[in-house]
């Protein structure tokens, strides 16, 4: 009788054993397939010491590839070129008497864009160094972003490239979804990594994060939120940046000296220089989601007409 409990015993502890183990491998296979298929879920489900250094590291490589554009590439807004949504500047710009002027055109339907706000306690500061800088040279060939709309873009629920309709019902019921997501979302605390200029004109700053909810965290949730939206998004899904100002013609020097390409690209270069020992390391922090739709073309980089829904990041269950 004895004989017979032990190898009992024996015999159902194996089979324990063998559930569980046969359990982990189903799990691991499970994730291995999961983040084969989604890179950017990869990020994101992996333990957050590693997740935020292969994050850190992503954004910094992309941010040297754009500090190299305008040297690869030119100063293609000196020629009225295409900007970065495929438009030409003329197609967004008049200049004239020595002021620039937006040129609004109807979105047709409405591009439906989430992005997150930098408050003008950190936004006039920016622009203040930008304008200083940037002013004397440029007067009447340079458009500054409105302070009270700064931003980051997160994820379109409709863009000009993938237009999808949508009822008002419907967009009532994205504005709700995106609420959702912003209450279990932390604010982002965030660090300048540096200010670069693109070869279309565009000054930008490029951000760090050292606490918070991950931008690339946020794009996941609400690309798991929005199922319509346009499976192809307009940015890297770790890119975190934000629009200063757009340069838009040929410095206001009269000197011989800057008549030739190369000497053109290294004022840039010393201008931008200016700015990042102004700005680099410049501190702030993220707390609005904000679910906007752009009724005319590019409406937050224009000031163009818009309806913004404004939600907290709430950090609930976090």
């Amino acid at each position: 009788m004895l004989r017979f409990r032990n190898f009992f015993c024996r015999s159902k502890l194996a089979a324990t054993v063998i559930w569980i183990s046969v359990s982990v491998l189903v799990y691991l296979a499970f994730r291995i397939s999961l983040e084969s298929s989604d890179p950017s879920r990869a990020l994101v489900t992996s333990s957050d010491s590693e997740s935020r250094m292969s994050i850190l590291e992503r954004r910094k490589i992309l941010y040297d590839k754009m500090a190299k554009d305008l040297d690869e590439h030119g100063a293609a807004f000196l020629k009225h070129g295409e900007t970065s949504q495929s438009l030409s500047i003329s197609d967004l710009f008049e200049q004239k008497n020595d002021s620039v002027t937006p040129v609004l055109k109807m979105a047709d339907p409405p591009v439906r864009a989430t992005v997150l706000h930098l408050n003008s306690e950190h936004s006039i500061p920016i622009s203040e160094a930008v304008r200083e800088i940037f002013l004397p040279y440029f007067n009447g060939v340079i458009w500054f972003q409105n302070v009270s709309i700064y931003h980051s873009s997160m994820f379109h629920a409709s863009h000009h490239i993938t237009p999808v309709t949508a009822t008002d019902d419907e967009i009532e019921d994205e504005a709700n979804t995106v609420r959702g997501v912003a209450e279990v979302l932390c604010p982002l605390k965030i660090v300048l990594d540096r200010v670069v200029l693109t070869s279309t004109g565009v000054l930008l700053g490029c951000w760090q994060v050292t606490s918070g909810t991950d931008p690339a965290v946020i794009r996941a949730k609400l690309r798991d939120a929005l199922p319509r939206a346009p499976k192809k998004q307009l940015y890297d899904s770790v890119l975190l940046h934000t629009s200063f100002a757009r340069l838009l013609g040929r410095p206001k020097i009269l000197l011989e000296k800057l008549e030739t390409p190369s000497n053109q690209l290294q004022l840039f270069h010393e201008l931008v220089s200016q700015l990042n020992k102004k700005l680099q390391g410049f501190e702030a922090t993220m707390s609005e989601l904000w679910f906007v739709e752009e009724y005319d073309v590019l409406a937050l980089a224009l000031n163009g007409r818009m309806k913004t829904r404004r939600f907290p990041l709430s950090c609930t269950g976090n």
